[in-house]
């Protein structure tokens, strides 16, 4: 599929985008209650509360690309920890313990964590995205 190879940067953009605005939803509503679900009203003190607050900002810094790297690295390893609290602990299997959201979102936001933001983010902006992404340009 070469011919998607010119948009690759683009697209990683775009995923990180996705992606942020996703986290964004839950840390909403975990944390604000919007919209109502049954993840609404966990004490910021719990698990589901600090979770709630690290998607929240952590969302918010995606989808504008601002420090991408180590915002995609903590969450990453947030999703994976979410998974073997909540999911694990249920089924082994993915597909019985309701757990694929939670492997995704770690697998995507380690890739981000590594891959970078792409060229449309604020860290491409502000200068403060490594070689790689420079060369971009």
């Amino acid at each position: 599929m070469n011919a998607l190879r010119p948009y690759a940067p683009f697209l990683r953009s775009l995923t990180r985008f996705v992606v942020g605005l996703l986290l964004f939803a839950h840390g909403l509503a975990k944390v604000i209650g919007f919209p109502p679900s049954p993840m609404a009203g966990a004490p910021l003190a719990s698990l589901f509360g600090i979770a709630g607050v690290l998607e929240l900002i952590g969302g918010a810094l995606l989808i504008a690309g601002l420090w991408t790297r180590p915002v995609a690295l903590v969450l990453s390893g947030m999703a994976a920890v979410a998974y073997f609290y909540v999911h694990f602990t249920k089924s082994f299997f993915p597909i019985l313990n309701g757990g694929e959201a939670a492997i995704l979102f770690s697998f995507l936001l380690l890739y981000l964590a590594g891959a970078g933001g792409g060229p449309w983010s604020a860290d491409r902006w502000f200068g403060t995205t490594d070689q790689e992404s420079i060369s971009e340009r």
